[in-house]
């Protein structure tokens, strides 16, 4: 009898505590069955909204940052060949004159030619004008029409002439040897001598046969120079192609 009480109590225990165990994984694993269509079905729905507020989050970064920082910029012509080719994609540092810096003789600025280059306009689309202005700021589509690329040849104060005896650009007396100049262009096909007035630039495409610049605008109300304050930024890289990859060229005189 000693021997058998103890047997009985065991068998008793064991039999009770499998019975309670499978009841007990059946019950939550019927819970968790129960839970999971329904966690299935709002899965698709939460990531979709979180890719799309992702998207309009990235969007309006990309958006400040261009438009207080680095903008990408479309080469859509000829005029700054070699430096800058059609379709290339140049990186405008915005930030390059905002602290108290000046452009330079051979820098190359994107600047708004509204009122230089290009006459006052009356009005336009408000809605097109937006969306345009916010693809351009991507680097997607072509720039507006009164943004322009062009490289810095004389500043306030200067006295650039063209040409010299030697047919070279001439600012303050000193021969410019402007290498980025394009194989075979003369300096300038048209001879000029100007004065630049203080908080304007005169500035002109690397590829002077090909480029609209300060030179066509000389018999125009501000002569072709362009105010500093309507300067936009510096050209300082290349981001795209990526075989053309790196800073762009400058040249100081």
């Amino acid at each position: 009898m000693d021997t058998e009480a103890p047997h009985t109590q065991r068998g008793h225990s064991s039999s009770g505590t499998g019975e309670e165990r499978p009841r007990s994984a059946l019950s939550r694993s019927g819970r968790e069955a129960e839970r999971r269509p329904a966690a299935e079905g709002r899965r698709p729905v939460l990531t979709w909204r979180r890719a799309g507020l992702l998207g309009v989050i990235c969007t309006v970064f990309l958006l400040l940052f261009s438009n207080f920082v680095v903008q990408p910029f479309l080469i859509p012509s000829r005029s700054m060949e070699p430096t800058f080719a059609v379709g290339d994609r140049v990186l405008v540092n915005k930030l390059a004159y905002r602290f108290g810096e000046q452009p330079r003789r051979g820098d190359l600025v994107v600047f708004d030619g509204t009122g230089s280059f290009v006459r006052e306009s009356s009005g336009g689309n408000p809605v097109g004008d937006l969306v345009h202005g916010a693809v351009s700021a991507l680097g997607l589509a072509e720039p507006s029409d009164t943004d322009f690329v062009k490289r810095v040849v004389g500043v306030g104060g200067d006295d650039v002439v063209c040409c010299d005896a030697a047919g070279r650009v001439a600012v303050n007396g000193v021969p410019q040897a402007e290498p980025y100049l394009y194989p075979g262009d003369a300096p300038s096909s048209v001879p000029f001598r100007i004065v630049v007035p203080v908080g304007t630039l005169w500035v002109m495409g690397d590829h002077r046969s090909q480029s609209r610049d300060s030179r066509d605008h000389l018999g125009e109300p501000g002569g072709g120079m362009v105010p500093v304050e309507k300067v936009i930024g510096r050209a300082d890289w290349i981001g795209w192609p990526l075989s053309r990859l790196g800073a762009a060229g400058g040249g100081h005189g």
